[in-house]
Order: C-alpha cells, then sequence, then structure tokens
C-alpha cells in the first residue's frame, strides 16, 4: 500500500431530511478505523449536533443555522463543513448512503453526472430518502471537489433474491419496466451478515435478520446471501413502521383515490408521514414514547407492531425451509427488550425460547441454551460497510 492509501480519510454521510450523520474513518490495510461520529438533528431552535469520538466522549452542542434557501440545504452545508473541518486534512473519498439504486447498480459506485441523473429518476421510489441522499452528494462534491464521491445502495444486498421472490403479479411489462420487489436495508443487512460466523462461530444456514427501527424490515438469509425480504417496489412495503404504514391492500389505496378524492400525492403523504405507530397511535412515531404511554391506542400501534413483525417472520422461515438463527438490529431491535420479548414470546412454535434475563440485560445471544432457534442481538454498524467499500474504490481508483 502506497503511503498516501495509508494515510487516507474516508467521511461517511447518511442524510435524512431533519438529520445527518457523518462518520470520519481513516482506512488501514484491512479495515475502516473509526476517528469520530457527527450526528446533527435540525430542531426549530436550531441544529443540535453532537460529536462522538472513538473512545466514546460525546460533546453536544446547540448552533443557529444561517437563514440561506432553505434550513435544511443550511443545515446540511453546517454538517459537512463540520465533519471536513473535523477531519483535519484532506479527505480522500466520501461515502454516501442511498437507498435506492434500481436495477442498475448493484453494488457500490463512484458517482458522476451521470450516475447522479440515474439515481435522481429513482427518486419518485424513495420519496423520504432519495433526495436528500443525492443532496449530500451534490453538496459534498462541491465541498470537496478532489474527493472520490461513492454511492452506497440499500437495495443491493438483495439483488441474490431468486426472481420470483422479486415479481409482482402484474402484466410482463409492467415487470420489465421495473416494478418489482428491490427490498431495502440492504447496507445494515450486510453489516450484520458479516460479523455473524465472527460472534455465532459458523454461518448459520437459515436466518432471519430483523432491523427494527423507524423504519423496519426482516430480511431472510441463507448462507449468507438474501432471499427473501419484507420491503418491496418502495422502503413503504411490510412491517409497521415509525410513519409508514407498512403493508396495505392496494384496493384500499384506490378507494382512497376514487371514492374519498384524494389525489395520489396525498394518499402518499398520508401513508409515508402519517400512518405507522404515529398513525394508529394519534401520539407518536417513537417507539420509547409509546411504551411510557397510558393511552390505549399507543398499546394498539405497539401490538400492530409486533404482530405484523410475527406474522412476516412465520413467512420468512416458510420461506427458508426452517429457521435456525434470529438476529435483532437497529433501534428498536438493539434496545427494546420489551419488544423483542412480545415478538418472541410467539415463535414457541418454532422452537424459540428466550431467556428473559439476558433479554432484560441487553446481552448478545437472548435465547437459552435449549432453543433450537439462537436468538441474538447484533448492533449494526452501517457506516463502516460504507467507509470500507468506499475505501476500496478509491484505491482501485
Amino acid at each position: 500500500m502506497t503511503e498516501r492509501a495509508a494515510e487516507d480519510r474516508i467521511l461517511v454521510v447518511n442524510t435524512g431530511s431533519s438529520s445527518v450523520k457523518c462518520s470520519l474513518y481513516r482506512i488501514g490495510e484491512t479495515a475502516a478505523i473509526l476517528v469520530a461520529r457527527l450526528h446533527g438533528d435540525l430542531r426549530d431552535e436550531g441544529c443540535r449536533l453532537a460529536v462522538t469520538t472513538a473512545a466514546g466522549q460525546t460533546v453536544e452542542e446547540l448552533i443557529e443555522v444561517p437563514d440561506e434557501s432553505s434550513a435544511q440545504a443550511a443545515f446540511l452545508k453546517l454538517m459537512l463543513s463540520r465533519a471536513v473541518a473535523l477531519a483535519g486534512g484532506p479527505v480522500a473519498a466520501v461515502g454516501h448512503r442511498v437507498v435506492h439504486g434500481g436495477l442498475d447498480f448493484t453494488g457500490p459506485v463512484v458517482v458522476d453526472e451521470a450516475v447522479l441523473a440515474r439515481l435522481a429518476a429513482l427518486e419518485p421510489l424513495a420519496p423520504l430518502h432519495q433526495p436528500h441522499n443525492l443532496a449530500g452528494i451534490r453538496l459534498a462534491a462541491a465541498l470537496l471537489p478532489e474527493a472520490v464521491q461513492v454511492a452506497c445502495f440499500d437495495t443491493a444486498f438483495h439483488r441474490t433474491c431468486p426472481p420470483l421472490a422479486m415479481r409482482f403479479a402484474i402484466p410482463r411489462r409492467w415487470h420489465d419496466a421495473g416494478i418489482r420487489r428491490y427490498g431495502f436495508h440492504g447496507i445494515s443487512y450486510e453489516s450484520v451478515v458479516e460479523r455473524l460466523p465472527e460472534i455465532t462461530g459458523a454461518m448459520p444456514a437459515r436466518a432471519i435478520v430483523a432491523h427494527l427501527g423507524a423504519g423496519a424490515s426482516l430480511c431472510g438469509v441463507r448462507d449468507g446471501r438474501s432471499i427473501a425480504t419484507t420491503m418491496g417496489f418502495t422502503p413503504l412495503d411490510g412491517l409497521v413502521m415509525a410513519t409508514r404504514s407498512g403493508r396495505i391492500d392496494p384496493g384500499a389505496v384506490l378507494h382512497l383515490i376514487l371514492a374519498e378524492g384524494l389525489s395520489a400525492a396525498e394518499v402518499e403523504r398520508i401513508l409515508s408521514r402519517e400512518s405507522g405507530l404515529l398513525g394508529v397511535s394519534g401520539e407518536s412515531g417513537d417507539m420509547r414514547t409509546l411504551l411510557d404511554s397510558d393511552d390505549s391506542r399507543a398499546a394498539e400501534a405497539v401490538e400492530l407492531f409486533c404482530r405484523r413483525a410475527v406474522e412476516e417472520i412465520g413467512s420468512l422461515a416458510a420461506v427458508l425451509g426452517g429457521l435456525d438463527t434470529l438476529v435483532f438490529t437497529a433501534g428498536i431491535g438493539e434496545h427494546a427488550a420489551v419488544i423483542r420479548e412480545r415478538i418472541c414470546g410467539r415463535l414457541g412454535w418454532l422452537g424459540l425460547e428466550l431467556d428473559a434475563a439476558a433479554n432484560a440485560e441487553d446481552h448478545r445471544r437472548i435465547s437459552t441454551a435449549s432453543s433450537r432457534i439462537a436468538v441474538w442481538v447484533i448492533p449494526t454498524d452501517e457506516e463502516a460497510v460504507i467507509a470500507t467499500a468506499t475505501g476500496r474504490l478509491r484505491r482501485v481508483g
């Protein structure tokens, strides 16, 4: 490895509508080494910024966001500027999480204007994410014109799914035009699956990974490869989420448009931003808030979340032909012991036995020694996956 490559600084950027995560890495010969993480949330009073070092020390501050064309644009510029300053030297490459790669992108890719145009065409399929992902790429390219910009895709991990798993029963001309299942959260699944052999001793033949957070999905994994997942054409499908409805009868959507007179844009807004835990509870899309609430509607929202997860785990177990390992990850999966307990408590028919004490204490393995299914809690690290892929493309380039 050249001296320059050994000193490469890699910035990882994950942009949302009101939050931005930036992680700074040094790329060594075999792995990405975390230097610091920045997490910013845009609020009414400004940007709440937290900087956490690799040693775990966190400093928070509230920063007034300049009044530019939009608060979001100013916020993103502030976050990227702070990340570049924290690097303390040249940034060789910037890796970006991009939710939708469509059929064209099966792995990480160096971004140029042609790639950006193809990704922008996918914005209607992931309206909550894709526009913000691409805004991050454009601004990073403007701030760091010498750095390589790399896109890593949430859809890429699921390209190993068999064709039937990704097909809808619609006219072939629509399927050929790209209306099919894509699946998402692939970077998270890749992070967990890469670590499974090290943590469990071997790659499980039949595993289900439950990425449970504000966005939630499940992935059926056979021998380390995705063969089925709950999200479909867009990230709106599948499980109940914070503000997304998850699976819904298409006839209900047609009813809202044809009988209730709602526009397609209004239905999209309701199903994406006003449904899920928020819609059912009428209170919040935050699982922590709902678990602390005494309102019966909050309890119903939590119950529906767990029920849908159990239903889909059963479906994926059938596709896998059985189940050896269940993994919980992401915000709810990693931190909400009561949700894990409620889900696992309904899977006894699969031979799952939960170790209540281990689960309550957030141990890594939370199933009993006699359980036919090993149940694990494994933190996801999407940023490390992106940093490693970005460093690899940087070296190749």
